[in-house]
């Protein structure tokens, strides 16, 4: 018995997550050939189309624990709750860990977002860059944050 072909061209994967559930995500590996090293990121496709919210992309963490963040930040947009850009916030991470979503210039955004620039055959978008605390509740911006995960987390976002 021949078992069935499951090779699905990328861009039709995409399109069938953003079917399936409303937006879909990409991860990028790390990329350790240039200089400086880019950690590995994920990041969604079609937020702006189903929430009016920016794509966002988030570095340093599995695609799995990923998704869950991305799933928890659909799941408020859906239910209505305005999540601010550029602005410390809590409630998202548990013991009231703080947030950043940091707008992303458009060309770093193009740079980063290559499926999601293909999936809308160029057509500009909006990013950001959900920013998470380290271990003692620092942003990467900020004094105290722990050096060891800083290449883990690049800041690619514009933060004030």
């Amino acid at each position: 018995m021949e078992l069935p072909d499951f090779h699905i061209p990328h861009a039709e994967k995409i399109e069938w997550m953003i079917e399936t559930h409303g937006w879909a995500i990409e991860p990028v590996s790390a990329r350790t050939d240039i200089d400086p090293p880019i950690a590995g990121y994920v990041y969604t496709i079609g937020y702006p189309e189903a929430f009016g919210f920016p794509e966002v992309v988030v570095f340093g963490l599995t695609p799995s624990a990923a998704r869950g963040l991305f799933d928890m930040v659909a799941d408020l947009l859906r239910a209505g709750t305005e999540i601010p850009v550029g602005v410390a916030l809590t409630g998202l991470f548990d013991n009231d860990l703080r947030c950043l979503f940091a707008p992303i210039e458009p060309d770093v955004a193009r740079e980063l977002f290559v499926t999601a620039v293909a999936w809308r055959r160029g057509a500009p978008f909006a990013a950001v860059q959900l920013l998470w605390p380290d271990r003692n509740g620092f942003l990467p911006t900020e004094e105290g944050f722990d050096r060891r995960v800083v290449m883990a987390q690049p800041v690619v976002a514009v933060v004030d």
